[in-house]
């Protein structure tokens, strides 16, 4: 295979930091290089040291290359509901979300949709996404199928939903865990490509729907688990009133096995004690969706509380509830939900977070989120310039971390320069 030479400034974190100070944490390389070949980083470095005399050269200079953003929780068939207003959680999904879901019975839309999906995600510089589809088999299958012709890593399931949502929107017990199970044997494993066991919530699942994803997860350990928790106070409620046997809402995955280190927990802001311990115990995975959670009011994620409980955080756009598809974004309002509770989110963690951070989360940091040779090309090259006010504010930036808080707070697509998947650019040249 050729090989391609990047030149550009690097960025790539071995951990996650301690301090501000903490700079063994990462590495920066002012005059860099990457070699690219079949998908792969081959060598990371200093331009000088790295001989490749017959490399395809690409010259990114004087931009910052780091690993491609990783996202954690979106929802593939809620893109052109974004933006839609509505009181809060419950109504947002009866008033928008379900008649817009129901489209996507039809697979020439869903079809459509895929492409246009993950355009608008490596526009972004996203190049893993971790998304749900609709109830309907040919969701998935259509994202899968796009996602697989680029080459992209992608985790998605069906949705599975047999009650508290409009009929042509509900599946059965029996269906969900067959289209599923068929979804499961057909991608799962294919290329880059994973399968997330995927009931919506609780309140749209019987006990019978979850008794079949508990046999699904029992069958498939290697299959990642998303599903939602304690987002809303109504939601919350609703849960419980449903599932009265149970000690509270994270209480009603546990009794169906589905808490695990590769479950992927949506929201988790109104948890009690109880539940953080069992979330830790299990080892599963929140995900603070910081725009949703504020475009709904649904409250404030308490980062700290939960990471200091021993709990591994992601952090995801949450598309559609969700207000943009960009990570720099979903990073600037997580800087202020922070912010609000006294805790504090420095460049360096947060850029730690969108790649390294979610890359643990997912259980991937030896393929992704990084760009140590022998991981996966995903890539994003990131100008902090990009806009006139960008650039404005950078002609006083002092360090590496002034730049990196710009594009935090003000970046959007506009400063994505290119966006590699498996070491293929996304934008014309």
């Amino acid at each position: 295979m050729t090989q391609t030479l990047i030149r550009a400034r690097l960025l790539t974190f071995h951990r996650e930091l301690q301090t501000p100070d903490d700079t063994d944490a990462f590495t920066y390389v002012e005059d860099g290089a990457l070699l690219v070949e079949d998908g792969l980083i081959r060598a990371m470095g200093e331009a000088r040291d790295i001989n490749a005399p017959d490399a395809k050269i690409i010259d990114h200079r004087p931009h910052l290359l780091m690993p491609g953003f990783i996202d954690t929780h979106l929802h593939f068939p809620q893109t052109q509901v974004i933006a839609s207003w509505a009181a809060e959680l419950l109504d947002w999904l009866n008033d928008y979300t379900f008649p817009e879901e129901t489209r996507y019975a039809d697979p020439a839309l869903c079809a459509t949709m895929a492409s246009a999906f993950l355009d608008r995600l490596t526009d972004h510089g996203t190049t893993t996404a971790v998304a749900y589809a609709s109830v309907h088999a040919s969701s998935a299958e259509a994202l899968f199928a796009e996602a697989f012709k680029r080459n992209m890593r992608l985790i998605t399931g069906k949705v599975m939903m047999d009650r508290n949502a409009p009929a042509a929107l509900c599946d059965t017990p029996q269906s969900s865990y067959d289209d599923s199970k068929a979804l499961i044997a057909r991608w799962h494993g294919k290329g880059r490509l994973g399968y997330a066991i995927t009931p919506r919530f609780a309140i749209t699942s019987t006990p019978a729907q979850m008794e079949a994803a508990q046999t699904l997860a029992a069958e498939h350990a290697d299959c990642h688990i998303q599903t939602h928790l304690s987002e809303n106070h109504a939601e919350i409620a609703l849960s419980c009133q449903l599932y009265p046997q149970a000690k509270d809402y994270t209480d009603i995955y546990a009794r169906y096995g589905l808490l695990r280190t590769n479950s992927l927990l949506g929201h988790c802001i109104h948890l009690s004690d109880r539940e953080i311990g069992a979330l830790a115990e299990a080892g599963a995975k929140p995900v603070f969706c910081p725009t949703s959670n504020l475009f709904l009011g649904s409250g404030l994620f308490n980062d700290a509380k939960l990471r200091n409980a021993g709990l591994t955080n992601a952090i995801a756009t949450d598309i559609g509830g969700g207000t943009s598809y960009s990570l720099l974004q979903t990073l600037a309002e997580g800087y202020k939900v922070l912010q609000l509770q006294g805790q504090r989110l420095h460049p360096y963690r947060a850029f730690h977070w969108i790649t390294r951070g979610n890359a643990v989360a997912l259980g991937m940091a030896d393929r992704i989120g990084t760009l140590e040779p022998g991981t996966e090309a995903d890539f994003v090259v990131l100008n902090a310039s990009a806009t006139p006010a960008m650039a404005q504010r950078m002609h006083r930036a002092r360090e590496l971390a002034d730049e990196l808080f710009t594009l935090q707070v003000m970046g959007d697509d506009r400063a994505v320069v290119q966006t590699y998947v498996a070491g293929q650019q996304h934008k014309p040249a």
